[in-house]
């Protein structure tokens, strides 16, 4: 079932050989062929603007209002690219080998190699869109260190590296929309694949402002709707982040790659109470500068700043000299939850750790102060002109975290916690980005393909825009090339009219229930089931009790939801209640994973799978795979394995000390 279509070669020329030799479209011929893409976040927004400028035929769907309102421009921290603009030992190698092994060994060698070799090219396409990349004195791009790395290859835009990122694509998306090439259709939502003879020939959508369902016809449909996040209800993600897309695509045979695989973010603002719907991340790149510490005594109750500097443990200075406070983050993760379980967090939860820019700020001062050929300043003003040099590298984030907690960071350290934040699983697909679906590819975060158990900061945005832009325009032409001679199908034909009626019978299923549950308070109650049983930790007995429990959740929720309103008007819940069936089905298969999966490894920590120092145990012979689910009936997977295999890389327990 699983065909990589690795080229064959050594590793460093695969994508070369294979752009050199891979199938093209001629213009007058692309402008025959249609291409669906779903979703306009980073990736889809690329990957439209690519294919229009290409010549396609494109119709591109969001179910914001705005392609600008993709959860792409949440992402703060930056993008990696292996320029060494520092000259600190940087290269296109090392970029692929810090994604492998902070992946764990757990990602495809070929991907990550493609990955890391086209990351230079996004840099240069993103200036010259505009995008306003934070600048040295001299006018140089500037880069800062992340998780996982000892080199400094992160380009960022202050907090809001996301943001300027996305208006960039989506300037490139509607010049083409302008021309005539890509058709936008915001406010809709795609709710099923259409298949015919085999291949993906469209999508069914639903207009979420009146409620009907469209029909539409491609060649090709690409994936490009994000990850999953958001199946533990508290999370990272926006509100509307949702694996509808993915999971509809699964349903047709689609298979799903290492779902197990979650990605905890170790700088989150910690939980507040039982009224919050999700959670704000304070970006990554705060380690680059911050310090992170607990007092060294449990259950302290005095304020951080009363506690003096022998009596702070900076823990992952302790534990992880090499790398300090960027480690990946599954290990800064585990490291805070193992200290607050402990009994050393702070805050009236006492699950939290301090985040701390005194050190900073005062180093930053003295080099001000340096620059202006000055001594025997005063501590007081060295502080002040420390923070004004913070707050030009992270005030937005600063800002942020007071308006949220109250609190001025500059004046006392910051409280976090991890949270869910990012999904390295996804559908499965090939080198060439498509799916075990032929005709349906998968890009960013809703495929698999990069990020192993684990995935870097600041690498989200890089394969996001690697997939739209510098791959997608040649394998997706590679398979189009056959497809020339095909007309476009009418959207009467027997396959559209059959999937648009299983839609329309699911909708009145559900707003026939007519029970006394609302939809929030089944994802609320399947989102706590997920984080205690699947989450930063998972064991044997956790994990099959989640599953016996999420099976009764979901017969309890097709049996005692209640939806107002009406179908054919705007209907949020109605929206909702899709997205949560969906959810709850996928947190279903992410235990089932998690639970075949018998070692350690990144974001999937089995508690019986560790080291005597806490850290992940592999087990290479027996799980060197990805776990790819064919879905063959309720409650029922088929397991394939694709094997792993490490050409240049040798696997090693992963050491950051």
């Amino acid at each position: 079932m699983l065909n990589a279509k690795i080229p064959s070669g050594p590793l460093e020329n695969k994508w070369a050989d294979y752009k050199g030799h891979c199938k093209l479209v001629n213009p007058a011929n692309k402008r025959k062929l249609e291409v669906i893409v779903v979703g306009t976040g980073l990736a889809g927004a690329s990957a439209a603007a690519s294919l229009g400028e290409l010549g396609y035929i494109v119709k591109a769907f969001c179910f914001q209002d705005s392609p600008r309102r993709a959860h792409s421009i949440a992402a703060q921290g930056g993008i990696n690219a292996a320029k060494n603009y520092q000259n600190d030992g940087d290269s296109v190698f090392r970029l692929f080998y810090d994604t492998i092994k902070g992946g764990d060994y757990r990602a495809r060698e070929a991907n990550v190699h493609r990955l890391a070799e086209v990351s230079t090219n996004i840099i240069d396409q993103c200036v010259a869109q505009g995008v306003p990349f934070a600048r040295e004195y001299g006018g140089l791009l500037s880069n800062r260190s992340f998780g996982g790395t000892q080199v400094q290859r992160t380009f960022y835009a202050a907090g809001q590296t996301g943001q300027q990122l996305l208006i960039g694509a989506y300037q490139a998306l509607e010049r083409q929309v302008a021309l005539g090439n890509v058709t936008m259709y915001s406010r809709h939502e795609m709710l099923e694949v259409v298949t015919i003879d085999g291949k993906a020939r469209g999508i069914i959508a639903r207009d979420l402002v009146n409620g009907k369902l469209e029909r539409h016809f491609g060649h090709a449909v690409l994936l490009c709707s994000g990850g999953y996040g958001n199946v533990f209800y508290l999370s990272t993600n926006a509100m509307g982040s949702n694996v509808t897309a993915a999971w509809k695509a699964h349903k047709k045979g689609a298979a799903f790659a290492n779902p197990c695989f979650t990605q905890i973010h170790p700088t989150c603002i910690p939980v507040s109470g039982d009224h919050q719907s999700k959670l704000t991340l304070m970006s990554e790149s705060l380690r680059n500068d911050g310090r992170i510490w607990v007092p060294k005594k449990q259950n302290d109750t005095r304020k951080a700043t009363d506690i003096p500097e022998e009596e702070r443990d900076y823990y992952l200075e302790r534990r992880y000299p090499a790398f300090g406070n960027l480690v990946p983050r599954d290990v800064a993760s585990r490291a805070a939850k193992e200290r607050c379980d402990a009994g050393y967090g702070v805050g009236s939860s006492k699950q939290a750790v301090y985040l701390d820019y005194a050190d900073a700020i005062l180093r930053y001062g003295k080099i001000e102060a340096g620059k202006q050929g000055r001594s025997n300043v005063a501590e007081d003003e060295i502080i002040a002109m420390g923070k004004e040099v913070v707050k030009t590298k992270y005030g937005n984030l600063f800002d942020m975290y007071e308006k949220i907690t109250g609190e001025n960071p500059y004046e006392v350290p910051m409280r976090i916690y991890p949270a869910v934040h990012y999904t390295m699983g996804g559908l499965w697909v090939d080198y060439e980005l498509q799916t075990t679906v032929p005709g349906l590819y998968a890009l960013g975060e809703a495929n698999f393909s990069d990020h192993g158990a684990n995935r870097l900061g600041a690498s989200a945005l890089m394969q996001g825009l690697a997939d739209g832009y510098f791959v997608i325009p040649y394998t997706l032409g590679n398979n189009l090339a056959d497809e020339i001679y095909s007309k476009a199908i009418e959207t009467s034909h027997p396959a559209f009219e059959e999937a648009e009626k299983a839609v329309s019978d699911r909708i009145n299923h559900l707003m026939n229930i007519k029970g006394k549950q609302t939809v929030e308070s089944f994802h609320k109650r399947l989102g706590k089931i997920m984080w205690d049983k699947c989450g930063m930790a998972r064991n044997k007995e956790g994990l099959e009790q989640a599953i016996k429990e999420i099976q009764a959740l979901k017969k309890e929720f097709w049996s005692d939801v209640r939806i107002p309103g009406e179908v054919n008007e705007m209907n949020t819940e109605l929206d909702k209640a899709n997205r949560v069936a969906d959810f709850i089905e996928l947190g279903e298969l992410m235990c089932v994973d998690a639970l075949t999966r018998d070692e350690s490894c990144g974001g999937h920590f089995r508690e019986e799978f560790q080291t005597p120092e806490g850290e992940a145990l592999r087990d290479d012979a027996g799980h060197m795979y990805v776990s790819a689910w064919e879905l063959k009936g309720e409650h029922q997977w088929e397991l394939h394995k694709e094997a792993l295999n490490y050409e240049v890389i040798k696997p090693t327990q992963r050491n950051y000390k």
